[in-house]
Parts: structure tokens; sequence; C-alpha cells
């Protein structure tokens, strides 16, 4: 204790108690939720664990009845026959695999780019017609490909893009569900922020590529996940008629569809397909949950 120069004595400082919340949930209600958890990730895990396991399967164990989920004797003869008849064809299947990888990549980063721009602008600057063109792109979103595709098809021919690859890369620029979701995020990005940048002297691209950009970081990788698994499982079969042309998928498609002899070709070629959405978006979500759970800005 402590004296005050008018006499008053000074209490000893005493940390307050802080009192822990007890949860108010029981041991079994805890069991419970677990177990309810554990049985939603197995019915959402079991379609992949099945592709993974048919795939796997001889011949004589895919046609068993009834079928069984793991098999008994595990191979890979289905993914080197897949391969064995990939290299048959006139067209290698690195030249498929090219054709896919450069069409997704450079689909995806002209959709994210253009959609991230367009979306900065409608939230955060005011101009006539903001809300009409908005209003544009929401009803776009419920128009699906095949209501568009005789409409675009006929621009695209008028362009001469048909059978070439910027007949599928150049629509998914202006995919509108890209632009919807970048500009509802950055709607809630603090203005502030912007204008601290503005003052310190950053121009409009500073601004855009490095306040804006990295403070959406959730929603442009949700956008990546969205835009890769599209352009991915694209056929390209409408807009693309040259054979070194033409996506794996489509490739991978025709050898499925083979008949009965092709039935574990088939099984290999579904996990193929899906085997790099499912890694893309595994390695995204991290990054995503991870984001969300560090930034939280607020005006």
């Amino acid at each position: 204790m402590s004296k005050r120069k008018n006499g008053a004595v000074d209490k000893p400082y005493r940390k307050p108690l802080i009192k822990k919340r007890k949860p108010n949930r029981s041991i079994a209600g805890d069991i419970a939720l677990y177990l309810f958890l554990a049985i939603v990730a197995f019915i959402m895990a079991f379609p992949i664990i099945y592709a993974v396991n048919s795939a796997l399967k001889p011949l004589d164990e895919l046609f068993k009845f009834p079928p069984r989920v793991f098999a008994q004797h595990p191979t890979l003869d289905n993914f080197s026959d897949l391969f064995v008849t990939m290299g048959k064809s006139w067209v290698s299947f690195s030249r498929y695999l090219f054709n896919t990888v450069f069409i997704t990549a450079a689909g995806t980063a002209g959709h994210l780019m253009i959609a991230s721009m367009g979306a900065f602008v409608l939230a955060k600057y005011e101009f006539p017609g903001n809300q009409t063109f908005f209003k544009i792109v929401t009803v776009a979103m419920m128009f699906t490909g095949y209501v568009t595709q005789i409409p675009n098809y006929l621009i695209l021919n008028k362009l001469g893009w048909i059978d070439t690859y910027w007949a599928i890369i150049v629509p998914a620029f202006a995919s509108p569900m890209g632009l919807f979701l970048m500009k509802q995020f950055m709607e809630g990005l603090p203005t502030s922020l912007i204008e601290a940048a503005k003052i310190d002297g950053a121009n409009e691209w500073k601004v855009f590529s490095g306040i804006v950009m990295p403070n959406v970081k959730p929603a442009w990788m949700t956008l990546i996940i969205f835009s890769v698994q599209a352009l991915w499982n694209n056929k390209a079969s409408t807009y693309i008629y040259s054979e070194e042309r033409k996506t794996l998928v489509y490739a991978l498609q025709q050898i499925q569809s083979g008949g009965i002899a092709r039935t574990g070709q088939g099984a290999a070629v579904l996990v193929v397909v899906m085997i790099v959405p499912i890694i893309i978006f595994i390695f995204s979500e991290s990054q995503i949950l991870e984001t969300m759970a560090s930034s939280g800005l607020k005006d």
C-alpha cells in the first residue's frame, strides 16, 4: 500500500478473477455430435472411396454381384491399360493433357482478373448505371449454358474462333458467377482502408493489387476452385472439332464408352478426371480457412 498526498491510502491491485465458462453440453452430447459428423463425413467420402476402389479392382471383381466396396485383390492394371489405349491414339496423351491444362489455366486466370477488376469498380465506385449493370449480372446467373450455347456459337463463329482454344477460354472470362462473388465480398472491405492508401499516394492499380486482392483472398480462392472444376471437366466438343485440340476429358470419355471390355479403364478414367479438382480443392480449402481466421477487417 502507498499513501497519496491528500492522505488517502491506495488499495493493493488485485487481478480480477476470470471465471471459466463451462460448456453447456454433456459428454453424451459431445459423443453424439462427433458420431453424427463422422457419419456425414463418411457419406460424403463414400463416392470417392468407391470410385478409387473400383479403379483398383480386376475385371472379374467389377462384375461381382452383390458388388463389394473394397477391392479384394487391388491392381493397377486398369490404369496401365488406360495409358496403353491412350498411347495407341494418333494424338498423344501429352497433347490432350496440354490442351486441358492450357485451357484451364488461361481461362481461370482471365476470369479471375476480369471478375476482380469489374467487382472492385462495382463495389467501391458510384457511376451512372452501377446498380443496373449489377442487376443484369445477377439475372445472367439464371441462364444455364444450354440456353446461351446457340448465341455463343453464333458470336464465336463470327469472330472466327470456332475450333480454337479461344472458343472455350474467352467465354469463361465472362462467367457472371465470378463477378457476383467478388463484388459481394469486396463490399465488406473497409472503404477507409482504400482511402488511406490513396492519401499515402497509391494509384488505382496499387490499391487493387496491393490492398484489395490480398484482403479478399477467400473469395478469389473460391473462384479458382469453381473455375478450375468447370474448365477441367469441359469436353469442349461443341466448339472444338480437331482431334489435336480436344481436351483430356473428351478423350477419356471416348475410352469410357468403349463397352464392357473397357469397364476397368472406365473406372480408371473417373479417378483421373476427378483427381485434379479434388487436389486443388484440398490445398485451396486450407488457405481459405487460414485467411478467414486471420483476417477480419471492419470499418
